[in-house]
C-alpha cells in the first residue's frame, strides 16, 4: 500500500471522527437547552387610568301627598292633599344645594323637589334630603315620610293593593334633561304581567308621571311592581292609602327596594299594642315577599329590641308569585325582620296602629346595605328613632354624628339592632367602622292622637350616599 493511500485513509477517518464529535456536542447542547428553563418575558398591556370629571349629585324628593277623585267633574283627576315639609342637609362647609320643582302633568299643584349639589374642588358633593307630610281629611289621613333619592335604572315597589278601599299611585320622576321610557312589570296572583298601561311609559325631562296602580292591575291583594327605565334613570315610589267604609285608614309614601337579594333586612318595624289588642280578625303586621325568578324557600326571623328572637318561620315561594306572612303574636315595640332565601327576593313589612277612626299604617321596605360614611336627613315627625341593624356574626361599631355636633359611638351586637333617638330637621352622618356593613331605618310613631292629629306611623330606609366616581381603565389600541 502506498503512503498516499494511507494518508488518504487517515484523513478520512479524522473527518469522520470530527463530525461525530460535532454531532455529539450539538445533541448535548440541544438536550441541555430543553432541560434548562429559557428566560421568559411578559409584556403587560399599556393602560391608562382616567378619572371622570365629577358630576353633580341629584336627588328627587317624594313630593306632596296626592288625592284622587276630589274633582266632581273629573273623578280621575289628581290634586294636592298636603304639601311636603323638607329637611335638607350638606356636610359642614359645603354650600346649600340648588332646588327645583318637577312638572306633574297628571296632577294639579306643586310637584316634587329636586336637590342638586355641584362638585366642590373637583370632588363630588354629598346632599341629604327627606320629607314628611301629614293630612287629616275625609278621604285621606295619616303621616307619610320619604327620603330624597337618586334616580335609578331599576327598582322594586313592594306595597299597596288594588282591592276595594285602596287608592294607590305609582310615582315616576325624571329629573334629567332627556326623556325616560319606563316598563312596569306587575307581579300578582297570576304571576308577572306587563299591562298595556305599563309598557313604554314616557316621562318627559324634568317631570313626574303619576299612574293609578289599579289602572295597571285590578283586584290584587299583594302586588309588587318592577320598574325598568331606559334613556334616563327615574326615581320610583308608591303612594298608598286605604279607606274602610268611608273611614280613612292611613296613608304612606313607600320608598323603592333597591334590588333583589338573597338577604333582606328590615329594621325599625313598629308593632303597636293597641292594634293587636283591638283586632281579632285582621292582621296588624304582615310581611310581603317575592322571589321573581325562581322557586325559593325563605327563612323569616323577627328579633326584638332586647335581642330576643320573637319568631322564626320558613315559607315556600313560587317564582313570580308574591306571598304574605302574618307576623302574629309579636310583643309591642320596635323589631328587626330578617328574610334569608336561597334565591334573590324583595320584601317589605306593613304595620298599622288600628282599624278605626284616626288609624294610620306604614310600609317598611328592606333597607339597603351601608358600608361607608353616609349622610342622611331626618324630616319632621313624632318620636323619630334611627334603628341600626347589624346582620353580621360579630359586633360592629358605628359613629353617628349630627352635622355641626359631637360624635356618638354606637356598638351593635351581632344579629341585633340598636335604636337611637334622632332630632327632626337635623342631618347626620352614619359611618360604619372597620369595614362593617349595617342597615338602618328612621321610624315615626304616635298613637292616641286627638282632635285633628290622629295616629301617625311612617318609616324611611337610610340609603347609602352616592360613591365618588371611580377611575376608568383605558387600554389604548
Amino acid at each position: 500500500m502506498s503512503d498516499r493511500r494511507i494518508l488518504r485513509m487517515a484523513s478520512t477517518g479524522a473527518r469522520v471522527l470530527a463530525g461525530a464529535l460535532v454531532s455529539a456536542v450539538f445533541v448535548t447542547a440541544v438536550v441541555t437547552a430543553v432541560a434548562i428553563p429559557w428566560p421568559t418575558h411578559t409584556q403587560a398591556p399599556v393602560q391608562v387610568t382616567a378619572q371622570p370629571a365629577p358630576a353633580s349629585t341629584v336627588v328627587v324628593c317624594g313630593g306632596p301627598l296626592l288625592a284622587l277623585g276630589r274633582n266632581a267633574s273629573n273623578a280621575a283627576a289628581l290634586s294636592v292633599a298636603a304639601t311636603q315639609s323638607l329637611a335638607v342637609g350638606v356636610p359642614d362647609g359645603d354650600p346649600a344645594p340648588t332646588e327645583s320643582t318637577l312638572a306633574v302633568p297628571d296632577a294639579r299643584g306643586a310637584g316634587p323637589t329636586v336637590l342638586t349639589a355641584a362638585p366642590q374642588d373637583g370632588v363630588r358633593s354629598e346632599v341629604a334630603g327627606a320629607g314628611s307630610a301629614s293630612v287629616q281629611a275625609s278621604d285621606l289621613a295619616g303621616l307619610a315620610a320619604s327620603s330624597c333619592q337618586s334616580p335609578r335604572m331599576e327598582s322594586w315597589l313592594v306595597g299597596g293593593a288594588t282591592t276595594t278601599g285602596a287608592s294607590d299611585l305609582v310615582l315616576l320622576a325624571n329629573p334629567g334633561a332627556v326623556a325616560a321610557t319606563v316598563d312596569l312589570t306587575v307581579y300578582g296572583a297570576l304571576g308577572a304581567q306587563v299591562p298595556p298601561g305599563g309598557r313604554g311609559v314616557v316621562i318627559p325631562p324634568a317631570s313626574e308621571r303619576v299612574l293609578p296602580l289599579a289602572g295597571l292591575i285590578l283586584g290584587e291583594q299583594a302586588p309588587v311592581v318592577h320598574v325598568e327605565a331606559s334613556g334616563a334613570p327615574v326615581r320610583a315610589a308608591l303612594q298608598t292609602s286605604l279607606t274602610r267604609t268611608l273611614v280613612p285608614g292611613g296613608v304612606d309614601q313607600v320608598s323603592a327596594v333597591s334590588s333583589a337579594d338573597k338577604l333582606q333586612i328590615i329594621p325599625g318595624v313598629a308593632v303597636i299594642a293597641q292594634a293587636a289588642q283591638t283586632s281579632t280578625d285582621n292582621p296588624t303586621t304582615v310581611l310581603r315577599v317575592l322571589s321573581p325568578l325562581a322557586d325559593a324557600t325563605a327563612t323569616v326571623t323577627v328579633v326584638g329590641s332586647t335581642g330576643a328572637t320573637e319568631l322564626t318561620q320558613k315559607i315556600p315561594l313560587k317564582a313570580g308569585l308574591p306571598a304574605e306572612l302574618e307576623l302574629a303574636g309579636l310583643p309591642a315595640g320596635v323589631h328587626t325582620v330578617r328574610v334569608a332565601a336561597d334565591q334573590r327576593i324583595v320584601s317589605a313589612v306593613w304595620s298599622t296602629t288600628g282599624f278605626g277612626q284616626g288609624a294610620d299604617f306604614a310600609w317598611y321596605p328592606a333597607a339597603p346595605e351601608i358600608a361607608a360614611s353616609t349622610l342622611f336627613a331626618v324630616p319632621a315627625g313624632p318620636s323619630s328613632v334611627l334603628s341600626i341593624a347589624n346582620p353580621g356574626t360579630a359586633p360592629v361599631a358605628v359613629k353617628l354624628t349630627p352635622v355641626g355636633g359631637a360624635v356618638r359611638s354606637v356598638t351593635i351586637p351581632a344579629g341585633r339592632a340598636v335604636d337611637v333617638p334622632v332630632s327632626p330637621l337635623a342631618t347626620y352622618t352614619l359611618d360604619p367602622q372597620g369595614g362593617a356593613k349595617v342597615r338602618a331605618t328612621i321610624s315615626y310613631s304616635r298613637v292616641g292622637g286627638s282632635g285633628t292629629t290622629g295616629d301617625a306611623l311612617a318609616a324611611i330606609p337610610v340609603w347609602p350616599s352616592d360613591a365618588a366616581a371611580h377611575g376608568i381603565v383605558v387600554y389604548p389600541g
